[in-house]
């Protein structure tokens, strides 16, 4: 993992205009109002061997722990934010993008309001899907969380 290549995607996706479209993004998927990047991704664990996929995931969150050490030093430190509340959540009132897509496929995100920028950062494991490859996400998004 390339700690400092990730931070400065986040760094210019905090900055960079949002499309008016949904549609792909340099390296991820963006709307208006919200960038989703994949910093990290697996390759051939759709549907694969189990364990194989779990030292994926496990290795995807010690990356998601060392992107939060550098941001928690810029941002602050959070607690780890629940996305299973949000998941539970969207079966009974409108979740607004990009939280909904989120909370479909990540357990657990580390949230921040960027200062200065008017946006929201999260960083979170996308590895509720067995059928899907394990990514590491970040979330840039102008939509405060639910």
């Amino acid at each position: 993992m390339d700690i400092a290549r990730h931070i400065a995607l986040v760094d210019e996706l905090c900055f960079r205009p949002f499309p008016a479209e949904h549609g792909p993004s340099d390296g991820g998927a963006a709307g208006p109002g919200h960038f989703t990047a994949v910093l990290e991704s697996s390759h051939g664990l759709r549907g694969g061997d189990p364990a194989e996929r779990a030292v994926t995931v496990e290795q995807h969150e010690k990356d998601r722990d060392a992107l939060y050490e550098r941001l928690a030093l810029r941002w602050g430190e959070t607690d780890p934010w629940n996305l299973q509340t949000v998941l539970l959540r969207s079966e009974r009132e409108g979740i607004p993008e990009p939280w909904a897509g989120l909370s479909a496929r990540a357990r657990v995100a580390y949230l921040w309001e960027a200062d200065g920028t008017g946006r929201w950062v999260a960083v979170a494991v996308a590895d509720r899907d067995a059928t899907d490859e394990v990514q590491l996400l970040a979330v840039v998004t102008q939509e405060a969380p639910p």
